[in-house]
């Protein structure tokens, strides 16, 4: 009777599945986008000639992305519609004319077929110019249409070689259309020169400059820019930070940006109540020239100056941006009358809980190489998140064990008791024993 009753409890388990199944309307499962709202991507990939250079953890440029394409393939989220196109992969001779044509989509922005994307990227073999102007302008073709965020990820080892055409001005003239799309760089083993036009194309349209010396970190750095898509686009708000603290904006959770020249503190407030929890993260990049060898260091210190915790990061110039954060709880506290923070002791309902003034100071390292101007400052991008913080009673509940204290204390009294029965059956069974 009982396997029959579970041999039914399933069957209608398992119609009840189905018919939700035939419910829905195709493309509604979970996780994939619907409508014209789903993020799109364009990956555009130089192979040019000069990719053929081994100078990437010992192999060639081109392996090293080949490498790097397949695992971000991998890891691209269901939701991101991705497309690639390349650049200087067809044309081998010397019309500099046609050369600076050579530029196609390799696989149409859409739904990912990782198989066929990965033999597509594996067929690429390094050949001519470097038309990235050219590149860019159909790359924004690709991406025409849909609500979406757009974002295209430029990766080259070279400076453009179809001018008058320039590149920069085409990323501007991409920009001033209106249409959000956004175009992040990466250089591989970069140049002077490269860095300044690839940085000019980033900063047009609010993308971002990185340089890339190993495959690992071009992996990881394509990795964040196509999730970066999928999430909601959040917009920066400008923010200007002062010389000290008692001057300092006061700001709430949110994303903010700001300019911090060399050698220079930018102070923020932000206040925190008793049970709250401040999370804050910096990032500073490097839009210029800059010696190796530099750090940032993001402190929150008390209205008096007293340090509370710190954050601080290094870099060896391997990469252009750098981020730290920092976790400050603010403990319960108990009420209070005035700004004084006395104690207050008459229970009346007029008392609130007073918010601790919490000042961030953001201090970067970073230095101008020989005839690189240093104003304006280095962008600098501030994330400051206030949130409830947890429980007192679950942090302090049995060290830290909260409502699992109960359990442990069951296991603990259960463990007590069957020692003692088990010596006293022990004991009695000795005494049986003796006395046979």
């Amino acid at each position: 009777m009982i396997i029959r009753r579970r041999l039914a409890a399933g069957v209608c388990a398992l119609l009840a599945a189905l018919t939700a199944g035939l419910a829905l309307p195709a493309g509604a499962a979970a996780g994939e986008p619907t409508g014209e709202d789903a993020p799109k991507v364009d990956l555009v990939l130089d192979v040019s000639g000069s990719m053929r250079a081994r100078d990437i953890d010992g192999q060639s440029r081109m392996a090293a992305a080949k490498q790097a394409f397949n695992e971000v393939l991998d890891a691209t989220p269901e939701e991101v519609r991705l497309g690639i196109r390349t650049l200087g992969a067809d044309y081998a001779g010397d019309d500099r004319k046609e050369g600076c044509k050579d530029t196609a989509q390799l696989y149409p922005v859409g739904p990912l077929d990782r198989t066929e994307a990965k033999t597509a990227v594996a067929t690429l073999t390094p050949t001519g110019w470097t038309p990235i102007g050219p590149a860019l302008l159909k790359a924004a073709d690709d991406l025409d249409g849909g609500t979406g965020s757009k974002r295209i990820v430029l990766i080259s080892d070279g400076e453009d070689t179809c001018a008058p055409l320039d590149p920069c001005e085409v990323a501007r003239e991409i920009a001033a259309k209106g249409i959000g799309l956004t175009i992040d760089t990466l250089g591989l083993v970069p140049n002077t020169k490269m860095r300044r036009q690839l940085s000019c194309i980033a900063e047009a349209t609010g993308g971002t400059y990185t340089s890339v010396e190993h495959r690992d970190e071009l992996t990881d750095r394509v990795n964040q820019l196509v999730d970066r898509a999928a999430d909601p686009v959040v917009t920066p708000v400008a923010v200007e930070g002062a010389g000290t603290c008692a001057k300092a904006p006061t700001l709430k959770s949110g994303l903010y940006t700001d300019r911090e020249e060399f050698g220079q503190q930018r102070w923020y407030r932000v206040d925190v109540l008793p049970g709250q929890e401040l999370r804050a993260s910096v990032s500073v990049a490097a839009d210029r020239a800059v010696n190796p060898q530099y750090g940032v260091l993001l402190r929150a210190v008390t209205v008096h100056g007293r340090e509370i915790v710190r954050g601080e990061a290094a870099g060896d110039g391997r990469t252009d941006v750098i981020s730290t954060g920092l976790r400050y709880p603010e403990p319960e506290r108990d009420y209070v009358n005035g700004s004084d923070g006395s104690d207050s002791s008459d229970g009346s309902d007029g008392d609130k809980p007073a918010a601790e003034t919490v000042c961030l100071t953001v201090t970067h390292s970073f230095s101008a190489a020989s005839g690189v101007k240093t104003t304006p400052g280095l962008p600098l991008e501030l994330t400051v998140d206030v949130v409830d913080g947890p429980s007192p009673a679950a942090d302090v509940a049995f060290f830290g064990l909260g409502r699992g204290w109960w359990l442990l204390g069951a296991l603990v009294l259960t463990g007590f008791v069957a020692g003692l029965v088990w010596g006293w059956v022990s004991r009695w069974r000795v005494a049986v024993w003796r006395t046979n």
